[in-house]
């Protein structure tokens, strides 16, 4: 009878131990939870970022205003018949000096 009663608490210490501790336990099932969340905002995020890219590349495209935009902000494109003005400003003497006032 003793066998059968170490037995039976043995078993249950061991169901315990999952249900608390081990591999789909409550703690287990929460911390996929987190995981979960943490992804979906993830998720939102790139669906957001991937919706701007399908519109830049609609744009594209299709019309050829896009692209003279594309090629004036990022190559630097001056049409026949435009003049091109670089403006440089003049640094202040305190931005000059380093850790002198």
């Amino acid at each position: 009878m003793k066998i059968l009663i170490a037995v039976l608490i043995l078993i249950f210490i061991s169901l315990q131990y999952r249900l608390w501790i081990g591999e789909g336990s409550f703690a287990d099932i929460d911390r996929l939870d987190q995981q979960v969340s943490v992804q979906e905002l993830e998720n939102v995020e790139l669906e957001e970022r991937n919706a701007i890219l399908v519109n830049e590349v609609e744009e594209l495209q299709t019309g050829m205003d896009a692209i003279e935009e594309h090629a004036r902000n990022e190559l630097g494109l001056i049409m026949e018949g435009e003049t091109f003005f670089l403006i440089i400003e003049e640094e202040s003497p305190a931005e000059t000096s380093i850790g002198y006032p």
